[in-house]
């Protein structure tokens, strides 16, 4: 405000002693403003005189007068000033928010009294919402608003354009001004620097001494010749490696260390015990059966590469097939036997399928593990099925798929899913989903619940994560949109669009009433839609473009509004169940039959984890639909 009231200080002096009536300035010297000397001296006059006759001067001011009588966006309220017109808006919309972005400020301040709304100045707003959707306030902040990106104007430091005069970005964002680090504090960090680097080198002396002393150790002990063992080949052998509790499982694979004299760690392995290097993990969960007090690690996907101590009796060659132990409560089943002897664990109705199956394994290797479970637990009936029927079929071979047709009722188009073995892996194992699965399960949601129902059928739709995922909406945004718009064109009526959405590492489920403009966003990690601004921004210009396609009227304060709302759905508890989490969400979806979720989520299905039984329905669920769909064949 000083800088204003100085420029327009000096402004009126030129005007009164420079400038003769017609604003021109005067051929003769001025003479000197003595009731201004107590501001002004003679010497600072004479200066004053010399910069405004300059040329170069003149021309500026020229310049600056010229461009200020014709703006390209001209400021429509008069003497009513940015702030002042903020508190009237804020008033009128009795809103409880204490300011308006200044873009939209800025759009209000050039709207003439008659209301209307110039199609520049509107074509700048727009750009701005679109802008906002993508840009945080930090980047708005720490670099050009997103009023300046649209104007592609220069902005001047300190200042934030639409929010009139005063208003810098630090009282703007509340936002600490950063400082530089003070000498004292630069020489703690590099006092704390240098007693890292001492550390670390004595560290690396006395583990050379270690390794001096161990290596000595080894060729002089005797004792250490215990650890050959003859159910292994000597040396160094490819194995698989189990675990007994809380089930006994398959967890990883690597190779075991047959060796006289061997030493884990510079000490001798323990009693029974032989040295491992872990190589693949196949339950990111499993624990070490002796925890490595040296580099304390205790979960078995943190020794990958590096050697640990296996039990001798969970320890199994590449070549040989795992027997079932003492244990009456758990243990892992041998198929040396015929299948129909284990109809048990089969689903009903299986009896020929598996008498077929022991047929065929007369002239073949055993059948692949199958877990027996305690008494009175849940048994994955059509999972181990399924498993059989896999190994006993050419999709045992790698590279053998199966053929799934999807009607065009289901994504808006026909086309054909691809499953193979490694899909089917991943949900006996439990390991994270592929797109395969996903749509695999939709198909089953539609045939079991959609197929004859027309209100659930005309009630809820599918968005394809083949045609629209992260990968596609960077490369090819418009087909994107073209999809999305088209699905949504589908029907005239209120419908729940349910779309798996992969963000390249994670599954989260997307349902949108793209009539109302509501967005539901279901996350199993708990977090935020912001997290995926290109998703958010292709979910929100779709609807916009639908919204004109229909050429729905819709009030201007409401014309980028769309609704998001955060489900506070159950979350995960480890990295690998986003897939299953959304399967189940969709299933539960359309099982009350409501276009609306509750933000809290259903009642019936309210918790805050999903136990792994509710996850293993529903892959008894997609395994018993491969086998009555006879996808997977002898």
């Amino acid at each position: 405000m000083a800088g204003k009231r100085h420029r327009g200080w000096r402004t009126f002096l030129t005007n009164k002693y420079l400038k003769d009536k017609e604003k021109k300035f005067v051929e003769y010297d001025p003479e000197y403003p003595v009731k201004y000397a107590i501001f002004i001296t003679e010497e600072e006059w004479v200066a004053f005189v010399a910069q405004r006759r300059d040329e170069n001067f003149k021309k500026v001011s020229a310049t600056n007068r010229e461009r200020a009588s014709n703006p390209t966006y001209a400021y429509k309220k008069g003497r009513l000033g940015y702030a002042r017109l903020e508190e009237k808006i804020l008033d009128e919309t009795k809103s409880d928010a204490t300011s308006l972005p200044p873009h939209v400020l800025w759009k209000e301040a050039r709207v003439g009294k008659d209301g209307t709304v110039r199609d520049d100045v509107q074509h700048i707003y727009d750009e701005c919402e679109t802008l906002s959707q993508s840009i945080s306030t930090a980047e708005d902040q720490e670099n050009r608003s997103v009023l300046s990106r649209a104007l592609n104007v220069p902005e001047y430091p300190g200042r934030v354009r639409g929010k009139g005069h005063g208003c810098t970005p630090t009282s703007l964002y509340k936002n600490p001004r950063r400082r530089n680090p003070s000498n004292q504090e630069v020489m703690e960090t590099l006092q704390a620097l240098q007693a890292q680097v001492l550390q670390l080198q004595k560290d690396n002396e006395r583990y050379r001494c270690m390794e001096k002393c161990s290596s000595q150790l080894k060729e002089t002990s005797e004792k250490a010749s215990i650890n050959c063992q003859n159910k292994f080949p000597e040396g160094i052998s490819s194995c698989q490696l189990y675990l007994s509790s809380p089930t006994y499982r398959l967890v990883g694979k690597g190779k075991v260390h047959n060796t006289s004299g061997d030493l884990l760690h510079h000490r001798p392995l323990p009693d029974g015990h032989l040295k491992v290097s872990v190589d693949v993990v196949l339950d990111k969960d499993a624990l070490l059966p002796i925890p490595d007090i040296v580099s304390e690690t205790t979960l078995l996907r943190d020794a990958i590469g590096s050697f640990v101590a296996w039990p001798l009796d969970l320890i199994f060659i590449d070549d040989e097939t795992p027997t079932k132990p003492a244990s009456k409560d758990k243990g892992i089943l041998r198929h040396n036997e015929s299948v129909a002897s284990q109809k048990e664990v089969f689903a009903q109705g299986s009896q020929q399928l598996s008498q077929k199956i022991g047929s065929r394994q007369k002239n073949k290797r055993d059948l692949p593990v199958t877990y027996l479970p305690k008494k009175g637990a849940f048994v994955p009936r059509y999972q181990i099925s399924l498993e059989t029927l896999v190994d006993s079929s050419d999709m045992a071979t790698a590279g053998v798929i199966r053929l799934l047709d999807m009607e065009e009722d289901i994504f808006g188009y026909s086309c054909t899913e691809t499953i193979g073995k490694e899909d089917l892996e991943h949900i006996f194992r439990h390991q994270e989903l592929g797109v395969g699965v996903i749509h695999t399960y939709i198909r089953f949601l539609y045939d079991n619940f959609m197929r004859g129902n027309d209100q659930l059928s005309n009630r809820f739709r599918f968005v394809s994560s083949s045609l629209v995922n992260k990968a596609l909406i960077c490369r090819e945004p418009d087909s994107c949109r073209e999809y999305l718009v088209k699905r949504f064109m589908a029907s005239s009526t209120n419908n729940l669009y349910l779309w798996p959405y992969n963000s390249g590492c994670h599954w989260l489920l997307l349902a949108i009433d793209p009539l109302k403009e509501v967005v539901y966003f279901l996350n199993s990690i708990d977090g935020e839609w912001t997290n995926y601004p290109d998703m958010k921004q292709l979910v929100d210009t779709s609807i916009k473009v639908f919204r004109s396609q229909r050429q729905a009227r819709v009030p201007r304060t409401k014309s980028s509004n769309i609704t998001w709302i955060k489900v506070q759905c159950p979350l995960q508890r480890n990295g690998i169940d986003c897939g299953y989490f959304v399967m189940r969400f969709m299933r539960e979806i359309i099982n009350m039959n409501q276009i609306e979720i509750p933000i809290t989520y259903f009642d019936e299905y309210k918790c805050a984890h999903y136990t792994r039984l509710q996850l293993e329905q529903i892959k008894e669920e997609l395994c018993q639909y491969f086998i009555e769909k006879r996808l997977i064949s002898i």
